[in-house]
């Protein structure tokens, strides 16, 4: 199985904080959690999570703020950004959007709404965390019921192989890097030697061109792989 996918949690309010947090790890995600923006930006740049809850008013610095941060760096501006607010005029729904936001939600809100929302984004972001198909040329990854083809013919990959591709197929042209691989292929609690990242891309290389057809695979010098 993939990793889960990783939320963060950014709001100030402990009680809805408590909520969203439970409902979110009974769906089997991981979750992080925090109760203001100067705390969240340390948590996204050490360990970025897929998604990010992020209240607007808070302590420190802004949702908004945070938001505008996070979407305006090459390395962060990928995370799929869900905004909370009280405000309901049409005015800060736009500059929230405008901001950068992917989503926007207003209080009060139904959690099974918000669980919904975050299910959405994470078929945008990470689909394969959702049990959703994805397609590579001619290579073929089913999330759900890991199987992969490539020209209709069966491959037969290692349940790490299997982790490694859905991460590439994800996201085709970006460059990962061994550690980023690390992170979300075998996840930050395992220690696993950045070298055996190269072990498995072999592997995975070795399976994918088995039945003919070039490797997709390409090797970033000082950076790291990506597909296509």
């Amino acid at each position: 199985m993939n990793p889960p996918a990783h939320i963060l949690v950014v709001e100030d309010e402990p009680a809805q904080r408590e909520v969203i947090v439970y409902n979110l790890t009974a769906e089997g995600y991981r979750v992080t959690q925090t109760d203001n923006g100067e705390d969240a930006m340390l948590l996204v740049a050490e360990d970025p999570p897929d998604v990010i809850i992020l209240d607007w008013m808070m302590p420190k610095l802004s949702g908004i703020e945070a938001c505008r941060r996070i979407k305006t760096s090459p390395d962060t501006r990928h995370i799929a950004i869900i905004m909370l607010s009280a405000r309901t005029q049409e005015a800060d729904l736009v500059r929230g959007l405008e901001t950068g936001a992917d989503d926007y939600v207003i209080k009060p809100y139904a959690v099974s709404e918000l669980m919904a929302r975050v299910r959405g984004q994470l078929r945008r972001v990470r689909p394969s965390a959702v049990g959703q198909t994805l397609t590579y040329q001619n290579i073929t990854l089913d999330a759900e019921t890991h199987r992969v083809t490539r020209a209709d013919v069966a491959l037969k990959l290692g349940p790490t192989e299997f982790r490694l591709l859905s991460t590439f197929m994800e996201k085709p042209g970006r460059v990962w890097s061994r550690d980023m691989l690390l992170d979300r292929v075998w996840g930050r609690d395992v220690y696993v030697d950045t070298r055996t990242v190269d072990v498995h891309v072999g592997r995975l290389r070795k399976a994918l061109t088995k039945a003919g057809g070039d490797d997709p695979v390409r090797t970033v010098r000082g950076a790291g792989y990506a597909l296509g």
